[in-house]
């Protein structure tokens, strides 16, 4: 699924017509990504193996239909996106529209606190606990933004193709992108600065 893998040719014809075999095929190419895009938009492996189960079992059943607009990647990324996001919205249904703009309490939609992360050390950004940290931000997301960030920036997928998967224009998804990143800048600033060394 990301754009700078080889993809896997699959008898289409075969799979429409439930070979097995070939599902099999198609399951092993592509599972290993489905759980982990599960894993990054719930951060829960057994709800990762849930969306990765229900992802293909619909994949199964819809495939007959499969009219190829998309690739058969892009279609099945969309099939466990859509699964994700509705996994989350039945767990926050009170989640605000992402197409509402982000603001503060004191409806100042720019950052509260925004660092300079250029003088940490390499080993504090790549740490252990600081990857954990950005995972618990990204969690912190509205769910759009989560789902954009994770297929743009994690997964590496185009504009183009996450697009495609949300089933958004590409300038909503550069615009959710944007957001998310502004959000999570913030989020992280305060971990970070926390972290930057003394100036005294």
């Amino acid at each position: 699924m990301n754009t700078g893998e080889q993809q896997p040719d699959f008898d289409l014809v075969a799979l429409q017509d439930g070979d097995r075999a070939e599902f099999a095929r198609f399951v092993d190419a592509y599972s290993g990504q489905v759980y982990r895009l599960g894993l990054k938009m719930l951060q829960n492996p057994q709800d990762a193996e849930d969306i990765l189960q229900e992802t293909f079992i619909k994949a199964y059943k819809a495939l007959p239909n499969f009219e190829g607009r998309s690739s058969l990647s892009t279609w099945l990324y969309r099939i466990a996106t859509n699964e994700a996001l509705m996994f989350l919205r039945k767990k926050r249904p009170e989640q605000v529209s992402v197409d509402e703009p982000f603001q503060n309490e004191d409806g100042d939609d720019r950052p509260r606190q925004i660092i300079d992360w250029c003088c940490l050390p390499e080993h504090e950004l790549m740490s252990t606990e600081s990857r954990a940290n950005l995972d618990r931000s990204v969690q912190q997301l509205p769910d759009s933004l989560k789902a954009v960030f994770v297929l743009r920036d994690i997964e590496g997928l185009s504009t183009r193709e996450t697009a495609d998967v949300l089933d958004i224009s590409e300038s909503a998804v550069k615009t959710r992108l944007s957001r998310a990143r502004f959000r999570l800048r913030e989020l992280l600033s305060v971990y970070y600065s926390e972290r930057m060394p003394s100036t005294v």
